[in-house]
């Protein structure tokens, strides 16, 4: 599956963006996850979507603000994100996987396709 990631830009603090991972074949049955890495950090979970029960998961950080959803006719995933802080400025990027096990969702090395990131830059 190749995952392309889009919609990134420059964004005032408090201002909004909506990211979204189109894939390159059916992602119905896919495990869909977003993760971000800031200058001189290391990747970090973001958000996931679990295919089966539709259930979302979110970091702390952006829990309230993110939101995951998924258009399935689309093959797109994507991420809405309001309320953007200074701090989540980062690259974004959009992973998949079509199997794991739910306690590994968060973790990026459980997961097998990347998009190749969009910079989210929110200024102060």
């Amino acid at each position: 599956v190749q995952l392309q990631a889009s919609g990134g830009g420059l964004v005032q603090a408090g201002g909004s963006l909506r990211l979204s991972c189109a894939a390159s074949e059916r992602i119905s049955r896919t495990d869909m996850g977003w993760f971000r890495q800031a200058p001189g950090k290391e990747r970090e979970f973001v958000a996931a979507h679990r295919w089966n029960s539709g259930t979302s998961y979110y970091a702390d950080s952006v829990k309230g603000r993110f939101t995951v959803s998924r258009d399935n006719a689309q093959n797109t995933e994507s991420l809405q994100m309001n309320d953007l802080k200074p701090e989540d400025t980062a690259v974004y990027y959009c992973a998949g996987r079509r199997t794991g096990i739910l306690s590994t969702i968060r973790n990026q090395s459980a997961y097998y396709y990347w998009g190749q990131g969009t910079q989210v830059t929110v200024s102060s």
